[in-house]
C-alpha cells in the first residue's frame, strides 16, 4: 500500500524526503511521478521539512464561536515574546475537537480548551527542551442505552449468529429497527446490508467510515474511544451477514488516540479467539485492517475514501455503479460508519422493535448527537432520535454565558442554519429534511445572539472551498466564487444581485457536482439568506 508506505515515511522524518520518495519508488517498483501525485493531494503529507514549532489554531465554525481568531493573535504575540527561532504560527481545518474548542495542534499534538495560559506553557517546554506530552483525555463515565452488554462485552450477538444464527434474520432485524446510516446520507441499513449479502462476487468487503472531518463532527471519535468492541462486533456481524472476508477501519490521522483504543481491543479479541480466523471456534473468517487516513474532507465520500484504499487520490467516482455491487477493487462494499456498526449488536440481541421504540415523535431508535457551539457543556449525547433541539441544548447545560439562542446548525456544516423560532423542530431525518435541512453528520453546532450569521456562513463557506478535491468544474469554481461574492460584501462592496448570483451557482452546483460536498457547500449561505437577511443588509447599501 503506497500511502501506508507514505505514512511511515512522514512518521520517521516529519516529511517525504526526496531521497526516500526515490527510494520507495524503485523498492516497490511505481513510478516517482505517481508517489509525488499522491503526496501533493493528501494535505496530511508534507515535502518540505515542517518548522522546529509548528503551532497551528483551528479556525472552523465551532472553534470560531468559541474564540479561535483571538487565539491566533494571542500564539503570535507568545511566539514573538518567546526565545524560541524558526517558529511558525498558522491554521489548521477542524480537528474533530470541537467540544474542547478552541483547539490547537502543536508539532502533531492536539490540545483542547487552548489558551494564552497554555499556548505560553507549551513554547516553555520546548524551549527548555522538553518534549511535548500527550493531553490527557478522560472518557465519559456513562452506560449508554445502545451498548446491550452494559459494561465489558462478551459479543454473545456475534457469538449466535457465528454457531447457527440466520444471516437474513439479522438484516430483516435490522429494516424492522429502521437504523440508517449515521455518517450523513441516512440510507436504511438493512437494505444496503441485503444488497451487499445478494450481490454476486467471491470477494467482499466490509468498510467502516470513521473518518468525520465536518466541523462540528465529533460524535465517532467518542464511540471508538468509548465503546470500541461494539464497533468492531458490529464490523463482524456485517461481514458474516453479507459474506466478506475482509474488514476495514479507515480512520482519520488526528485520530490517533482513538486508532490506540481500537487496536488495542482488535488484538485482544483476535488473541481471544473471538475475531479473525475461525472466529469463536466457527468455520467464519474475517481479516481487519486500521487504514490511518492521510487527510481530506473529502476523504469522508464513500466512494473517495475506496479511491484512497486503492492508492489513488481521493476523488469521487461517478456513480452507478454503487459501492454496494462495484466496491473496493470493484467488489461488493458494504460500507458504514462507526455509529452504525455500534447500534448493531443492541439491535441483533434484544431485537429491531426494541431500538425503534426509543424514538420520539415519530421517529425511531437512539442517536448520538456532537452538541458544540455556545453551549454550557459540549459533548456528545445519546439521546432518542427525534428530541428537539431546544430539548437537546437544555441536556447539554444551556446557553453559554448567559447567551440568546440565535441559530443552530442541526447536521454540521453542511446542513446550514435554522433560526431559534425553530428550536422546537424534531431532529429525525424526515422531519428536517421537510424543513429544508438534514440531520446529516448528527453535529448540532449552537449559535448565539452576539453572532453575524453571515460572517459564519463565509466561514464554512471557506471550508468547504479549501477541501474540494478539485475534480468538477462547478464544486471547485463555484465554491471559490461564492467565497469571492461573501467577502466582497462583507467589505461593503456586494450588492443585492449578488445574493441572486449565489442562489444561481448554488442550483448549478447542486445539479452537477459528483459528490455531496460540492451539493451541500451552498447550503450554509442559502439557509442565512432565507433565515437572517438581516444580517446582510447590514453590509449593502440602500
Amino acid at each position: 500500500m503506497i500511502i501506508q508506505e507514505l505514512n511511515l515515511i512522514q512518521k520517521a522524518h516529519s516529511y517525504l524526503p526526496a531521497g526516500e520518495l526515490q527510494a520507495l519508488s524503485r523498492r516497490i517498483n511505481v513510478p516517482l511521478y505517481r508517489l509525488h501525485g499522491l503526496a501533493s493531494f493528501y494535505p496530511h503529507f508534507r515535502l518540505q521539512p515542517p518548522p522546529k514549532v509548528d503551532i497551528r489554531v483551528c479556525h472552523d465554525m465551532a472553534c470560531l464561536l468559541r474564540g479561535a481568531t483571538d487565539l491566533q493573535a494571542i500564539a503570535r504575540t507568545a511566539v514573538d515574546a518567546s526565545p524560541l527561532t524558526d517558529v511558525q504560527v498558522g491554521t489548521t481545518a477542524c480537528l474533530g475537537q470541537c467540544d474542547g474548542a478552541p483547539a490547537i495542534v502543536v508539532n502533531d499534538h492536539i490540545y483542547t480548551e487552548a489558551s494564552a495560559q497554555r499556548i505560553i506553557s507549551l513554547l516553555e517546554s520546548l524551549a527548555g527542551g522538553r518534549t511535548l506530552r500527550r493531553q490527557r483525555f478522560s472518557a465519559p463515565d456513562t452506560a449508554f442505552v445502545c451498548d446491550p452488554y452494559n459494561g465489558a462485552s462478551t459479543y454473545e450477538a456475534l457469538r449466535r449468529l457465528v454457531h447457527g444464527g440466520d444471516s437474513t434474520a439479522v438484516i430483516e432485524g435490522l429494516k424492522t429497527s429502521g437504523l440508517r446510516g449515521m455518517g450523513g446520507a441516512g440510507f436504511p441499513t438493512g437494505v444496503k446490508w441485503e444488497l451487499v449479502r445478494q450481490a454476486p462476487g467471491d470477494v467482499k468487503y466490509v468498510i467502516c467510515n470513521a473518518d468525520e472531518s465536518e466541523p462540528g463532527t465529533f460524535k465517532d471519535r467518542v464511540i471508538l474511544q468509548t465503546l470500541p468492541d461494539l464497533v468492531l462486533e458490529g464490523m463482524a456481524l456485517a461481514a458474516v451477514a453479507v459474506g466478506a472476508r475482509k474488514a476495514i477501519i479507515y480512520i482519520r490521522h488526528e485520530y490517533a488516540r482513538q486508532r490506540d483504543v481500537l487496536l488495542k481491543a482488535l488484538r485482544q479479541r483476535q488473541g481471544e479467539g473471538i475475531l479473525g480466523p475461525y472466529m469463536m471456534g466457527s468455520s467464519h473468517h474475517v481479516e481487519f485492517e486500521i487504514f490511518e487516513s492521510p487527510g481530506g474532507y473529502i476523504c469522508g465520500e464513500e466512494t473517495a475514501l475506496l479511491e484512497a484504499l486503492e492508492d489513488k487520490r481521493a476523488e469521487p467516482r461517478h456513480k452507478p455503479p454503487f459501492p454496494g455491487t462495484h466496491g473496493l477493487f470493484g467488489a461488493p462494499t458494504l460500507l458504514n460508519n462507526v455509529e452504525t456498526f455500534a447500534m448493531v449488536p443492541g439491535i441483533v440481541l434484544n431485537g429491531g422493535d426494541w431500538w425503534a421504540e426509543h424514538g420520539r415523535n415519530d421517529a425511531k431508535g437512539l442517536k448520538f448527537l456532537a452538541v458544540s457551539g455556545q453551549v454550557k457543556n459540549p459533548g456528545v449525547y445519546e439521546v432518542p432520535l427525534g428530541l428537539t433541539v431546544r430539548d437537546l441544548i437544555e441536556r447539554a447545560g444551556g446557553m453559554r454565558y448567559g447567551r440568546t439562542l440565535k441559530a443552530f446548525a442541526p447536521g454540521g456544516a453542511s446542513s446550514g442554519f435554522l433560526p431559534a423560532s425553530m428550536a422546537d423542530i424534531p431532529l429525525d431525518f424526515r422531519t428536517l429534511a421537510e424543513a429544508g435541512s438534514m440531520l446529516g453528520s448528527g453535529a448540532v453546532v449552537v449559535v448565539g445572539d452576539d453572532v453575524c450569521m453571515l460572517e459564519l456562513a463565509l466561514n464554512v463557506g471557506r471550508f468547504f472551498r479549501n477541501e474540494s478535491c478539485g475534480k468538477c468544474v462547478p464544486c471547485r469554481v463555484g465554491s471559490e466564487k461564492i467565497v469571492t461574492l461573501l467577502e466582497g460584501i462583507l467589505a461593503g462592496n456586494g450588492s443585492w444581485a449578488d445574493l441572486e448570483l449565489i442562489e444561481e451557482l448554488s442550483a448549478t452546483m447542486a445539479l452537477t457536482s459528483i459528490c455531496g460536498l460540492g451539493q451541500a457547500a451552498p447550503n450554509p449561505i442559502l439557509s442565512v439568506i432565507k433565515h437572517f437577511k438581516d444580517d446582510i443588509a447590514r453590509y449593502i447599501a440602500a
